[in-house]
């Protein structure tokens, strides 16, 4: 049910949808709507079974090559062997398996925020229903305090208020009214509209419903995100890529060797289908899904250790790769709390320090604090603003909240700021606020003498004092206000009126004429300190952040100039970007920082601007508008503290402390990660490398095989899982956060890294090889297969000290840094004696025990391995300084 009801007259509405504001439905109109429109509830996604989620991790094409060789070595009768490459491809399904993220719940949470009930008007009488209950057409009464049960056209509102900020951005509570709006007014500016999941703050009203469960704007929102296409991160499509290559060129190798060794060695077939095998178990990495998801497991657990909950692991590389973060304002960059910042009287400008509604800190003028005693004008705008009052702060756990509106809150807060005791007032007789008269006025009386304080907008108060254009008291309060809302600050005026003691009350007519002004309050929510840090630490990085907001312009753009966000003066509105085609989104979202009166479809247009131009997009929310353009950012960054579930369940990262340096911290372990990731990559390919090199050398030259399938397999995941899971607890290396983030096209080999694999390759597989005739001649064909596998694994050991440092000498100040290098290597070398001189692991691996000379080979191919790979590097290195 798609329609505009906001600019629809009530009369019009109750003939559309055949209600009346008095009677209500009755009975047989409810259930006719019950079996149309259905309950009040959103739709529940299908989850996915538990057993289907760890049948999805054997998806991969090169676990299919490895389960084919499963197969076949169970054709062939090699039972052993079947059951080893079984268990390795169900070891790395239950790695992946066990690291996924929880199931996802944002649907949940988005239904959960549904008021349980309603009190509806039906055939004359009100009733207290469940709101799942709730039809279209129906007429419900709202007081404060009450959840809205589903979208809803005002018909009354006496001082309605409403609580928006998780639906539309804005931080300051809604004054709701009746009358009809324009066709393009945005969502936040609704205001004959309350919608499902917000609150009400102050006030009654009595409306029609007008749409329910997946009709409303959360529907909208819990819809949007079912339609959202996720995507793959930058890791995830390189493995990807990298596994269908390389299962290519396996497959196509092997069938190469099988022909060869047919038709030129006389191989008997199934001899040489099992050395196929042992091609394809060789050049398989299939450690590397265990490893990267261990990597990528323990980066979670040391950004938990810092405020930063991720709830997908890849995602943790994603952050390294970040070029944009699109930021809400209110509570993310900001604090969510207004705060007053200056106060200007007839004769001076004051300063207030302190944030929030914790009543410390000061008012200043000319950097000295201020004695209100001596002070009467500021104290008497000081006695307005507390009296003319229906809000208070309070201490509550250890931080101090508002009670009512949080922009009454901060002038109490301000009050208690002063020097002595600010006394408030009793109203003897009250005006209550209301936006069409902008105002609040109240009776007093003060040292034997009443009057009447008065609070508001100031071109409204201005009137009321009979300041006339262009005099010289009008233009000193107008320069005043300007200069105020040009730093991002909203202005509230006080003024007072002395009368008659015979007042008992007052009325709209007392206070049209003869206020006299006391004084200009200006307020802000200001900015978090450490956010503002924060975007220092992300330009350094090269990192652009972009402010994308509810708010007013005005406001927007001065937070973030007062923030060092943004140097340039344009800013975007949510309708603007609505009268846009895709490529004028594209080019804007380039020269914009800050837009404004968004809607969630725009946070969501603008996510896909950016990332189709190439950016990886990372967005922060806190709010249920939010979700849609979490759920679509590369990476999404909810507010652990003052966001809603639903925000935490469309994101990937959740922020525990809601502290925007947070991010900077966890965009330095997502580069550390990625670094880690890559040296890991650099460290197991040359294993298979030299694996698939000895096993085509012996087809080719028709001489032993110097290692079985299960051998192999061995190495592979021995080395993968003990010796490079010391490379994930690398520290940083310097200068991280000061380069520019990588390109999400850079490839995770590139040429550099293509020729350092390929060159440790054939000088571990050379090494071996040229050393076998000598082996098979000196201690029997028995021997050699443990040799070469023991060499095989010492190689690699030496080579992960040449690794942990890409580029530069590796016996570094910085070498006995990671403790974790040398716990593995004592890990590793017990593990070699175990599967050596254990029966039982002998039999299983088909090794022999050898004697203590014959350890004497694998030490030395290692260490010539460190000495060449390190006299490459030097090498290397020199060349590229040059270059």
């Amino acid at each position: 049910m798609s329609h505009n009801w906001y600019a629809t007259s009530i009369d019009k509405i109750e003939k559309q949808l055949e209600t009346n504001r008095e009677e209500g439905l009755g009975t047989r109109e409810i259930d006719e709507r019950q079996a149309t429109y259905g309950k009040n509830e959103l739709p529940v996604k299908e989850k996915k079974p538990e057993w289907l989620k760890f049948i999805s991790h054997f998806n991969d094409v090169l676990i299919y090559i490895l389960l084919i060789a499963a197969v076949i070595t169970l054709i062939l009768g090699h039972y052993i062997d079947t059951v080893v490459i079984v268990l390795v491809a169900v070891i790395n399904a239950l790695i992946g398996y066990m690291q996924e993220s929880k199931a996802e719940k944002a649907l949940e949470g988005i239904k959960n925020m549904l008021s349980l009930h309603a009190t509806v008007i039906r055939e004359g009488k009100k009733h207290d229903i469940e709101a799942l209950d709730l039809v279209p057409g129906d007429v419900v009464a709202l007081r404060a305090g009450d959840k809205v049960p589903a979208d809803v056209r005002l018909v009354e509102a006496d001082h309605l208020k409403v609580e928006e900020a998780s639906l539309t951005g804005e931080s300051t509570s809604v004054k709701k009214q009746t009358s009809v709006l324009e066709d393009d007014t945005v969502l936040g500016d609704r205001t004959n509209m309350l919608f499902s999941g917000t609150a009400i703050s102050q006030g009654s009203g009595l409306g029609i419903v007008v749409a329910t469960g997946e009709e409303t704007e959360i529907g909208q929102i819990n819809q949007s995100m079912q339609e959202v296409e996720e995507i793959k991160t930058p890791l995830l499509k390189q493995t990807d890529d990298f596994g269908k290559m390389i299962s290519i060129v396996i497959v196509a190798l092997a069938a190469i060797l099988f022909v060869f060794g047919i038709f030129f060695h006389s191989y008997e077939w199934q001899e040489l289908l099992l050395a196929v095998i042992g091609l394809m178990v060789a050049a398989i990495p299939e450690g590397l899904p265990a490893i990267l998801s261990i990597i990528l497991a323990l980066g979670v657990q040391t950004m938990a250790d810092k405020k930063a909950i991720m709830r997908t692991l890849p995602s943790v590389e994603t952050l390294g790769a970040v070029t944009v973060i699109c930021s809400d304002k209110t509570g993310t960059l900001t604090k969510n709390e207004m705060t007053v910042r200056a106060v200007v009287t007839p004769d001076k400008q004051y300063d207030v320090t302190g944030t929030g509604y914790e009543p410390s800190g000061a008012i200043m003028h000319d950097g000295e604090k201020v004695n209100v005693k001596v002070d009467q004008p500021l104290k008497a705008f000081l006695t307005a603003v507390k009296t003319v009052n229906d809000s208070d702060v309070i201490e509550k756990d250890d931080q101090w909240i508002v009670q009512g509106e949080p922009t009454e809150g901060c002038l109490v807060t301000l009050a208690e700021k002063a020097n002595q005791h600010i006394k408030k007032l009793t109203m003897k007789s009250k005006i209550p606020f209301d936006s069409s008269y902008k105002y609040m006025a109240a009776l007093v009386e003060e040292d034997d003498q009443k009057k009447i304080y008065l609070k508001g907008a100031p071109d409204r108060v201005f009137d009321m004092a009979g300041l006339a254009e262009g005099s010289d008291e009008r233009h000193y309060w107008e320069k005043q206000m300007k200069r105020l809302t040009q730093q991002g600050e909203r202005i509230i005026a006080a003024a007072v009126k002395h009368v008659d003691q015979s007042y008992t009350s007052i009325d709209h007519e007392d206070v049209e004429t003869g206020m006299t002004i006391l004084g200009l309050a200006g307020i802000i929510d200001p900015p978090r300190d450490e956010a503002i840090e924060a975007i220092k630490a992300c330009k350094r990085a090269g990192i652009t952040v972009k402010m994308i907001t509810g708010d007013h312009k005005d406001t927007a753009l001065a937070i973030a100039k007062q923030m060092n966000l943004t140097d340039r003066d344009r800013v975007v509105e949510g309708r603007e970007l609505d009268q846009m085609s895709d490529e004028q989104r594209r080019k804007v979202v380039n020269e914009v920082d800050v837009f404004a009166r968004t809607s969630p479809n725009n946070k969501l247009q603008l996510v896909e601007a950016l990332q189709y131009n190439g950016e990886i997009s990372a967005m922060t929310g806190d709010g249920v508008n939010d979700a849609p353009a979490l759920k679509r950012a590369d990476i999404g960054i909810a507010m652990g503290i003052k966001g809603t579930e639903v925000a935490k369940e469309a994101s990937e990262m959740v922020l525990v402390d809601d502290n925007f340096n947070t991010i900077v911290n966890a965009v330095r372990e997502g580069r550390r990660v990625y670094d880690n990731l890559k040296k890991t990559i650099l460290f197991i390919l040359p294993t298979n490398g030299a694996e698939a090199f000895l096993v085509m050398a012996a087809l080719i030259l028709g001489i032993a095989m110097p290692l079985t399938a299960v051998q192999i397999l061995y190495v592979n995941m021995v080395t993968a899982v003990t010796v490079s899971l010391a490379l994930a607890f690398e520290p940083i290396e310097r200068g991280t956060m000061e380069r520019p983030p990588r390109k999400s096209t850079e490839q995770l080999l590139s040429p550099y890294y293509m020729f350092r694999i390929i060159f440790v390759s054939l000088l571990i597989g050379g090494s071996i090889l040229y050393l076998h005739p000598h082996w098979v001649e000196q201690y029997g064909l028995e021997n050699v297969n443990t040799i070469t596998l023991h060499a095989l694994v010492f190689a690699q050991l030496f080579h992960m000290f040449n690794v942990r440092n890409e580029r530069h000498f590796s016996l570094n100040r910085d070498f006995f840094k990671n403790k974790a290098a040398f716990i593995v290597t004592a890990i590793l070398i017990a593990l070699q004696l175990i599967v050596t001189y254990v029966p039982f692991f002998q039999v299983a691996l088909g090794l022999e025990p050898i004697s203590f000379g014959e350890w004497y080979y694998p030490v030395v191919i290692g260490l010539l391995v460190f000495v060449v790979v390190e006299l490459e590097k030097l090498v290397t290195h020199r060349l590229f300084k040059r270059k």
